[in-house]
């Protein structure tokens, strides 16, 4: 994967992991750098809950060193709060400043926020501007297709960040009415790739490195964002970088490697949120790791009643036990410490 320039940060290959509520928290980053993540997106963060010093914007925040290049996102719909907060946040250690401007979700959105912004690109512009002019960083913006199938503005939404100062342009090629159905408009990408000279990164349906080369062929983008196809699966970069390097699929992890990176993901999640949260919070992701896996229903069920490392452990063991084991595997690699609570 070729090199990106976003500002005067310098990527050393062009994928990206998505900014995902609840999903690319502190441990899965760390997770996605370790196995080729050009540039890890954090969770994004209300400007206004940072302004009014809510709690949980702190742990949001919190980057560790050896995850950078990273991506701070930041939502809001007021010009003067948004760029005040990306004033003072300024000095945490991210490298890149994002803007939502596409988030669905009806509380954001209700809120005039997220992708509601597609609706007023003066604003829109207005927000990009004063952010840009008010910090040193380069800001970028995350926008979509449209709000509807009526108002299709990517590309002017794109001339205006450009024009407002953005330093780049991440585009999901669906409408904000369909959320995360349907299949997503590479054409789309490509007419932004075309209008503006910023780097643009594709967003949408990109699962495997053949989606990675068809959407480079189709849309010319500089970059491609990884979202759903990261969960339960941050290999998804070792695997496209890969196939772009030599045509090559590599196969799917086994089950043993499966559980292995399972494991470590909730010691990681146990340890950075405590042991009754994290554990609680692995049950979506061990549902999206053990997708595909023989027996993975019966899996989900049971994870669903795990209260603690040791009884996670324990599943997988016997679980394994069915299939791994009788090809010569005897354990879990790498994850044999029992405990009840993360250290």
């Amino acid at each position: 994967m070729g090199v990106l320039q976003i500002g005067d940060v310098t990527l050393e290959n062009n994928l990206i992991l998505a900014p995902m509520a609840g999903v690319t928290d502190l441990p899965f980053r760390i997770l996605c750098k370790a196995q080729g993540a050009g540039l890890l997106c954090m969770e994004m963060v209300s400007a206004k809950a940072i302004l009014y010093k809510n709690k949980n914007t702190q742990e949001l925040m919190t980057i560790d060193p050896m995850e950078r290049p990273v991506s701070l996102q930041l939502f809001g719909s007021d010009p003067d709060i948004i760029s005040e907060i990306a004033r003072q946040i300024e000095s945490l250690p991210f490298d890149i400043l994002d803007i939502n401007m596409g988030c669905p979700v009806p509380k954001v959105v209700n809120n005039g926020d997220g992708s509601a912004l597609m609706k007023q690109p003066l604003l829109a512009g207005k927000i990009i501007e004063k952010t840009a002019r008010a910090i040193h960083k380069p800001v970028t913006v995350k926008i979509r297709k449209g709000f509807d199938d009526a108002h299709i503005n990517a590309v002017e939404m794109a001339h205006i960040a450009q024009e407002s100062g953005a330093a780049a342009v991440a585009v999901h090629g669906r409408t904000r009415e369909q959320f995360y159905s349907g299949k997503a408009d590479w054409e789309i990408i490509r007419q932004v790739k075309e209008a503006v000279k910023i780097p643009v990164i594709g967003n949408g349906d990109l699962f495997s490195g053949k989606d990675v080369l068809d959407m480079q062929r189709q849309t010319g983008c500089d970059g491609f964002m990884i979202a759903r196809g990261a969960q339960g699966n941050p290999w998804i970069f070792r695997q496209i970088r890969h196939y772009v390097q030599t045509g090559e699929e590599l196969p799917r992890p086994s089950a043993v490697e499966m559980a292995a990176m399972l494991l470590r993901h909730a010691q990681m999640l146990m340890a950075y949120k405590g042991a009754y949260t994290g554990i609680r919070e692995m049950r979506k992701h061990a549902a999206w790791y053990t997708s595909g896996y023989r027996n993975a229903s019966k899996i989900r069920a049971r994870i669903n009643e795990v209260e603690n490392y040791t009884e996670l452990y324990a599943l997988f063991e016997e679980a394994l036990s069915y299939t791994e084991k009788r090809r010569g595997c005897q354990e879990v690699p790498e994850c044999k410490e029992d405990y009840e609570q993360a250290p």
